[in-house]
This record gives C-alpha cells, structure tokens and sequence, in this order.
C-alpha cells in the first residue's frame, strides 16, 4: 500500500494523446515516518505521516518529544494510515510523490468546503415553490409534519442546516502527471476541498 499527504494547489488542464484534459494539483509531500503502530502494542497496524516543517514554538512540548524521539523535524500536520505490517517502515523514512505512476489508480481523501447554515433549496436540491407574485412562498421548505397522527416530524426529514465539512473519498482518480523535483502530482478531474485545504492520498 501506497501513502502519502498532500495539499490541493487548484485546478488546470493538460494535453494528453491530443485531449484535453482537466486536472487537480496536489503538493504532495515530502513526508517522514514519525511514529508506527503495532498489533501487539496498539491493537493495530499503522503508520503515522508527519507533513509540513513548522517552528518549534508553534508546538506544545509533548508533541516535540515525539518529533525528537523520531529524529524528525517538527512538523505541522499528522496523519495515520492503516497498514498490513508496519514493520516494512522505519522511523524517519521519507515518503515522496515519486512512490506513484502515471496511469495510477488511487484513492483520494478530503473535506468539502464547509457553506454554513443553509436552506432546503441549496442543501437537498429541493425546487422551491412558484416563482409567480402570488405565491405566498419561494425557498421556503413547504409542509414538513403529518396530520393529527402522527402529528411529529420524522427523524432524518431532509431539513435546512449546516452543510459542507464532510469528510468525502475520491475513488480510482488517475494520476495524469507526476513532477517529483516539485513534489507536484496531476490527478485527473476534482478533489474534494477548497484550494490550500488537506488530502491523504492512497493506492492499494
């Protein structure tokens, strides 16, 4: 299993066997093992991913005695991915954009943009109601109980409310471009996220 954490950079499109194609950039690595996890000692088998140099002082003192317990330069994002055997990693091994292929399938993790507190209409796609000036409503959600009986409304009743911020995954996204000297990889079509915004990245 392949792994690594990168950055979205944003959106552009490439030529390949003369089509155009629309692709994401990701800012992918360098990243180092800081910490693997065990069966015997944990309960599982993971490695922890370090990604981001940071200062020092951007840290709490726990958190830097895992970093110099693990030879590594403090960094500001940490990620654990679940592996089979945690001991084909070493602690302080570096992790690149060069692990993938042109032609990869991989998975794609990230977290869509958040949009706040919003109605039917822009949540769940509902239509609304008449759009004429008689109408006594527009976007509003319309009925939403029953009658006497049940006389409630139901749990799961698609309803205004917070939207966004969900942790979504990207299957079998093709890597279109690789750029190791820049820690760049070209993935096909949209990830999920804003631009600058966190994604884990993985292929099995």
């Amino acid at each position: 299993m392949k792994f690594i954490i990168a950055r979205k950079v944003g959106m552009t499109r490439l030529w390949k066997d003369d089509k155009v194609v629309p692709v994401t950039v990701l800012k992918a690595g360098p990243c180092y093992v800081v910490q693997k996890k065990t069966v015997q000692k944990d309960g599982y088998n993971a490695v922890q991913l370090g990604f981001e140099e940071v200062s020092e002082k951007k840290l709490t003192k726990p958190l830097l005695g895992v970093f110099k317990k693990a030879n590594v330069k403090p960094m500001r994002v940490l990620k654990e991915f679940r592996v089979e055997n945690s001991e084909e990693y070493s602690i302080g091994q570096e992790i690149t954009v060069a692990i993938f292929q042109e032609g990869d399938k991989i998975d794609i993790t990230g977290w869509t943009k958040g949009r706040g507190y919003t109605g039917a209409m822009k949540r769940w796609n509902f239509q609304g109601g008449p759009k004429a000036h008689g109408a006594k409503f527009h976007r509003e959600l319309g009925s939403v109980g029953q009658h006497t009986e049940p006389a409630r409304i139901f749990k799961g009743k698609k309803m205004p409310g917070r939207y966004g911020n969900e942790r979504v995954t990207v299957l079998n996204s093709e890597v279109v471009k690789i750029d190791p000297e820049n820690n760049l990889i070209a993935v096909k079509g949209g990830v999920p996220g804003a631009r600058g915004s966190l994604v884990l990245i993985r292929r099995r």
